[in-house]
């Protein structure tokens, strides 16, 4: 899915001419004014698998896209965070769950949405947890209670079914992967 044309430069306010620049290969978004190119990257969403004994923390979205439906804490990546302090942002403000880190456990590329999505494995501190104010409910689960039908997206699904397939082996790995365009 590619980007809308950008149509301004956001230092200078000029027009922007896309071409591919020099000592580059792919076309960009230039200023000819400032000489400012354009770069479009994909957006980083980080979350985690908040875990409380053999069960899971999920929370129920309260917002566009896929509301209603459910999804691990996790959103996108803010300026000058790591993916650790992301993950832990998230896991707080869509679940008001205090974690412990644990180990990158999937890393996800989404190219058809230009995203990239990566989810630690996190040990809940407590029970004490809520909804946040993009969350209608949050709730725990073990592996059979899991409303693998509601959940909202695909990489979620992807990474519980890479959990739980870890889990019943007795040994956490990394896994990457893509998720393409549905057929």
């Amino acid at each position: 899915m590619p980007f809308p044309p950008l149509n301004f430069c956001s230092k200078c306010g000029a027009k922007l001419a896309l071409r591919v620049p020099p000592g580059d290969s792919l076309p960009r978004h230039v200023c000819d004014n400032c000489g400012t190119i354009h770069y479009r990257n994909p957006l980083v969403v980080v979350g985690t698998i908040p875990e409380w004994e053999d069960q899971v923390l999920l929370c129920k979205r309260a917002i566009e896209p896929r509301h209603g439906l459910w999804t691990l804490p996790a959103g996108f990546m803010e300026l000058g965070e790591t993916t650790a302090q992301a993950a832990l942002r998230e896991t707080l403000e869509e679940a008001k769950a205090r974690v412990e880190l644990g180990d990158v456990f999937a890393l996800l590329s989404v190219p058809h949405v230009d995203q990239v999505h990566i989810f630690y494995r996190a040990r809940l501190l407590d029970q004490d947890f809520a909804a946040g104010e993009e969350t209608l409910e949050v709730g725990l689960f073990r592996q059979g209670e899991i409303p693998w039908k509601e959940i909202a997206f695909r990489t979620i699904s992807t990474t519980l079914h890479h959990f739980y397939a870890d889990r019943k082996a007795g040994a956490f790995g990394f896994h990457a992967g893509e998720i393409l365009p549905p057929k």
